[in-house]
């Protein structure tokens, strides 16, 4: 049986050097959606283009809610991928060019694997010697040497979702770039696996994610832009352990050519990721249960956000019409 994979891009710029790579790789479907700020003219062959004008045509609850001009939107692309029938879906953005050898590991197998509950890790450490750390580390950790290496083991493992890394300009915060804002080029070396209870932060830049694993995929519309995936990778990451997946990193295999960002705008943008980063496990750990489903699990977690103020009532809402548009695909 065929294997589906589809990559899911949102843009609102004219066809970049990364859509065009993306779209010549073989056995993937590509989406971009589009936003407001698109150009109406955006095309680009092998793309299933999603229009805002199709967008509104679209019969999915979400299409409904969402705001526009907002990085939410990509949901559209993931529900029209999962209508597909993907197998798979592998988040990027448009700025992000494959390398050559761009690919995934396998979701089983036997891999290296962390030790199990050693709360948040800095993974960039195993694939670089320079200072530097993913964006939605909790601050206190960023100059802690972790010796991840020392205590890495060979297990046989079940992965819902990889995380491939970056070259040039990686995920930071924008502490990092204000501070700092070296570019670093990470070594090669095998896929490391976060055991159970180890957690670091990952984003939607260079991320495949197994179908069982969906409904993860939900991205917090009413925090900030740069809170955004981070948050929704906090959630998943205990709500995985239960159903005995694990996280995955791999070296990069994307170089990316940042888009402009005003690094000050950035900031403000991720202190409430600062603030919340590690409540929120706590309070998802706290919450979730095996005795449910993760449709389950990922509305209590966002009902115990929302009781605590990280997430507004809104957020519950618009959680609420996903899960109702995954519901009705699976019916079909």
């Amino acid at each position: 049986m065929e294997i589906k994979k589809t990559i899911v891009i949102t843009s609102i710029f004219k066809p970049t050097l990364s859509v065009k790579k993306f779209s010549e790789i073989k056995n993937c479907n590509l989406i971009v959606v589009a936003d407001k700020k698109t150009p109406e003219n955006w095309n680009s062959e092998n793309v299933n283009f999603i229009s805002v004008n199709k967008q509104a045509e679209l019969s999915f609850e979400l299409s409904k809610t969402l705001p526009y001009n907002h990085y939410s939107r990509k949901m559209i692309g993931y529900l029209i991928a999962i209508q597909n029938k993907a197998d798979y879906i592998i988040d990027t953005d448009d700025d992000n060019i494959p390398k050559n050898n761009w690919s995934f590991p396998g979701f089983s197998g036997n891999f290296d694997c962390t030790e199990k509950n050693k709360g948040f890790v800095n993974i960039y450490q195993l694939f670089t010697k320079q200072k530097i750390w993913p964006r939605g580390l909790p601050l206190k950790y960023i100059n802690k040497k972790y010796k991840l290496e020392e205590k890495i083991s060979t297990k046989n493992i079940k992965i819902g979702i990889w995380q491939g890394l970056a070259d040039e300009d990686p995920d930071v915060d924008a502490i990092y770039r204000l501070t700092n804002d070296s570019p670093c080029y990470f070594e090669d070396r095998n896929p490391v696996v976060l055991e159970k209870g180890t957690i670091c932060p990952f984003n939607t830049q260079n991320t495949i994610i197994t179908k069982e694993l969906f409904p993860l995929m939900y991205l917090p519309t009413y925090v900030t832009f740069r809170f955004t995936d981070i948050l929704r990778g906090l959630i998943a990451q205990p709500i995985m352990w239960l159903y005995n997946y694990r996280l995955g990193f791999c070296s990069a295999t994307v170089v990316q050519k940042r888009n402009p960002h005003d690094y000050m705008k950035d900031f403000i943008s991720e202190i409430p990721m600062y603030e919340h980063t590690e409540k929120v496990i706590e309070l998802v750990k706290q919450t979730i249960s095996k005795t449910n489903t993760i449709q389950e699990n990922l509305t209590a977690s966002y009902q115990a956000l929302y009781k605590e103020g990280i997430v507004i009532e809104k957020e519950l809402a618009t959680l609420n019409s996903w899960l109702a548009d995954l519901a009705n695909l699976s019916k079909l």
